[in-house]
């Protein structure tokens, strides 16, 4: 019988099961040792809640590492924290609503999140993010979202 683990049977299991894989001793992390929610998951839950609670700057400010940088398929590569408040945060926080996390898979100091965005318009759209955690701040960010297009990414009328 073959590893399970091997190339050759990850490969016959496909994309979907090579990921399922490799995000399921992740998943394993996501907790502390008392069964509590990691310090990771914590941050990045207040991150997410910020979206849908405060129009302020200095929150979200707080939550971010002094070199806090911020990558998409926008043209954000690696990009500062300043430049992420003129060219991510300040065009979208009036224009979201909420931002509700459907999966959050923690591992150390990072996480991969699906979530679901709310636009004040009823619109709604998903993306997927990797957050990296440094001393209760997020140190880096890069947001997977399919391509160049303008927020919000993949746009529907929301469905109840």
């Amino acid at each position: 019988m073959s590893d399970p683990l091997s190339r050759r049977s990850l490969f016959e299991l496909g994309t979907f099961g090579l990921a399922g894989v490799a995000l399921a001793p992740a998943a394993s992390g996501a907790l502390s040792s008392d069964g509590s929610p990691s310090e990771t998951e914590n941050v990045i839950r207040s991150w997410f809640k910020l979206w849908g609670e405060s129009r302020t700057w200095a929150p979200f400010d707080a939550l971010m590492a002094g070199d806090f940088t911020f990558s998409s398929p926008n043209g954000d590569d690696h990009i500062s924290k300043a430049a992420f408040k003129l060219r991510c945060w300040e065009p979208n926080i009036n224009l979201t609503r909420a931002l509700d996390v459907e999966l959050l898979i923690a591992n150390g100091d990072q996480a991969f999140i699906k979530y679901l965005g709310r636009t004040t318009t009823g619109k709604t759209f998903r993306n997927v993010e990797l957050h990296r955690v440094r001393a209760g701040q997020i140190a880096s960010i890069e947001c997977f979202f399919g391509g160049t297009m303008s927020f919000p990414a993949g746009v529907e009328p929301h469905q109840s």
